[in-house]
């Protein structure tokens, strides 16, 4: 404890409390000791405070949170730290998860020029990572007819280190309809008990003007039901909501994601490769023909709907404590 309050970014602080006292009516200083508060009795940080609307709860409300520290007590006993390379490398995971992943790939390490040239024939709209990017970074989309020789774009790969390979998916026409620029994932979270996988969550990530739909890289996150059925609006890096897409002009709420059962049943599947890491968040993209895996994240990162998009301001504890000790 005493090592976090140390490390604290004090400034960062005092700004994130000065904009949330706006919101909340109140004065800076209750705002900014509330979060010390909230810090030592719930291991919430103040983006914690601010993302989940802390301030418009009581401490009743403010315990069923899941904050970053609650996450990340959750990782260290159920994730062992042995078998996250695996997670934390793409192209091990695309061969450890090969039978969940539909779309070709290939390590361009492994491969001759001619070897790619057939792939790039086949495949002349294509996806290439570092293999160990985070966040969206290290991804771009290529297309062959931007190249006057595929011999071009298979040395700027090997350049920029994007080793791993993979065909774009064709995603499903419905979830093109809500945005076409990226392939729209959902975050799938499972957790390994007794032999079998529990879905906990899902939340459906969409691109906005990118490429990748990460929060990071300018996409929006918003919440399915367990039918898939999108429930509250898109929130954006700039805690702007977003009812419908800003560019698609197609509702957000309301949206019924295709083939969700199917997905659920994929990830609750996925999760007992390797049982050793219980705690998952899967990104999955829903295909013309199904869904697939596109990553596994043994850090999954935190959820949940915010207090003023939840009826009765409760998080997502209750849940997870049918299965795991939070």
């Amino acid at each position: 404890m005493a090592a976090r309050i140390l490390k604290l970014n004090y400034s960062q602080m005092f700004k994130t409390a000065k904009a949330v006292s706006k919101k909340a009516g109140k004065s800076s200083a209750s705002i900014f000791f509330d979060m010390i508060h909230c810090g030592m009795k719930f291991q919430a940080g103040y983006n914690d405070y601010q993302e989940f609307e802390f301030y418009l709860m009581n401490d009743e409300q403010r315990a069923t949170f899941l904050t970053r520290g609650k996450n990340n007590s959750i990782i260290r006993r159920y994730n062992d730290k042995e078998y996250m390379p695996v997670f934390e490398d793409k192209i091990a995971f695309n061969k450890k998860f090969a039978d969940y992943i539909k779309r070709d790939w290939l390590d361009i390490r492994e491969v001759t020029l001619d070897e790619f040239t057939v792939f790039i024939k086949k495949n002349p709209l294509i996806i290439a990572k570092v293999i160990d990017g985070a966040g969206g970074e290290g991804i771009d989309k290529y297309s062959a007819d931007e190249f006057s020789e595929i011999k071009d774009l298979y040395e700027l790969l090997k350049k920029k280190k994007q080793y791993l390979v993979e065909a774009f998916i064709s995603q499903h026409e419905k979830i093109n309809e809500l945005y076409r620029g990226s392939v729209n994932t959902m975050r799938m979270f499972t957790f390994y008990k007794d032999g079998k996988g529990y879905f906990l969550q899902a939340i459906l990530k969409i691109g906005n003007g990118g490429v990748v739909d990460n929060f990071s890289g300018g996409g929006m996150y918003t919440f399915p039901d367990n039918n898939g059925v999108v429930t509250v609006p898109a929130i954006d890096k700039n805690d702007d909501l977003h009812t419908k897409h800003p560019i698609s002009g197609r509702d957000i709420v309301g949206f019924e994601i295709p083939m969700f059962s199917e997905a659920v049943e994929l990830v609750e599947k996925a999760a007992q490769v390797i049982p050793q890491i219980a705690y998952v968040g899967w990104d999955v993209a829903i295909g013309e023909n199904g869904p697939e895996l596109i990553e596994g994240n043994p850090f999954p990162g935190v959820f949940q709907k915010r207090a003023s998009l939840s009826d009765n301001k409760t998080g997502i504890i209750p849940l997870y404590r049918k299965y795991m000790e939070v």
